[in-house]
């Protein structure tokens, strides 16, 4: 429920958030089966009012690190959508320069720390950020994103450890889809509720389902204030559900229809346009989505037209790096 009438224009921004990424990602889809991008694609349908709602909380100096879903939390943390979808595309405008690709938005400008191709690997690396912040005093906090298949790996109990230890300013969220690749959470998890693990680290923990974005900037945000405020790691499993498979080639057929359909009449991106449906001026929705529509279009465009990365990048980035010799 909106808190004031001030809020429905708070939520027609955020909702544009969430549109622009639905669309970018269902171009990416369309990119995809066009040959036009290669290599793995794991959308974010579905998933949009996590990464919009979190960041929602931020401050714009603070980092975000996730996993390898991480277009739409790049494009939440402030990326341009031609940066993403010239990386997607393997361009040289991309942001990190047409090598990296799907699985690795990067974007030191806007303390986007990267999406990481290896389950639970990157946790670490955000509790590592944590504490550098907590070194420099920079009041800083962290958000470190990633699925309910990193649980149950060493690098999430290493870096939810250190966190706590410390008292590191991060916040973990594990945006729990349901499905770790293709399997169902009662296969995978013998203690279905994530959030139960901070308990055995001393810390707070959260746990909700998204259905509303403006829950999910409000929940984080009580996470992300005792994170900034008294340095203390909070664990956050929201519950989430992607709408598409694990990747593009993952026709996701363990799921049944009807769960799918299921999930889909509770879409927080569906929810958000009923609201403003209902309580905003509905040329102002038009115009906005058409917006987003020219966004996107441009995007799209720019990336069909940047160049490809050159010959001359290989030997750089391959051998100069910190431990070339």
């Amino acid at each position: 429920m909106l808190r004031a009438p001030m809020d429905i224009e708070y939520l027609a921004t955020l909702y544009r958030q969430m549109h622009l990424i639905r669309r970018l990602e269902e171009e990416a889809a369309r990119a995809y089966a066009m040959g036009k991008i290669g290599g793995f694609l794991h959308l974010y349908i579905g998933q949009e009012a996590v990464a919009v709602g979190a960041c929602a909380a931020l401050r714009k100096d603070d980092y975000v690190v996730t996993t390898y879903r991480d277009h739409g939390l790049a494009i939440a943390k402030g990326m341009s959508p031609s940066a993403m979808m010239a990386e997607l595309y393997g361009k040289a405008t991309g942001c990190s320069g047409g090598l990296g690709g799907s699985m690795h938005m990067f974007d030191k400008a806007h303390n986007m720390l990267g999406g990481h191709g290896i389950v639970g690997a990157h946790i670490p690396l955000g509790a590592g950020a944590a504490f550098a912040s907590k070194y420099r005093k920079d009041g800083r906090v962290t958000l470190c994103f990633f699925g309910d298949g990193a649980v149950s790996i060493q690098g999430f109990h290493e870096g939810v450890s250190l966190a706590a230890l410390w008292k590191l300013p991060i916040v973990f969220i594990c945006e729990n889809n349901e499905y770790s690749m293709g399997t169902p959470l009662s296969r995978t998890l013998s203690q279905e509720d994530v959030s139960l693990k901070a308990t055995g680290y001393g810390i707070p923990h959260d746990r909700f389902f998204a259905t509303e974005v403006l829950e999910v900037k409000e929940r984080i945000g009580q996470a992300v204030a005792r994170a900034r405020d008294e340095s203390m790691p909070t664990l956050v499993e929201v519950r989430t559900y992607r709408f598409r498979g694990h990747s593009m080639s993952d026709p996701g057929k363990y799921r049944t229809a009807a769960e799918l359909e299921d999930h889909k009449k509770r879409d927080p991106l569906v929810s958000a346009r009923s609201k403003l449906e209902q309580s905003w001026d509905a040329a102002k929705l038009t115009a906005l989505e058409a917006d987003v529509e020219n966004e996107v279009a441009s995007a799209v465009k720019f990336a069909e037209e940047s160049p490809e990365p050159e010959p001359s990048v290989l030997e750089p980035t391959t051998y100069d790096g910190p431990f070339a010799s």
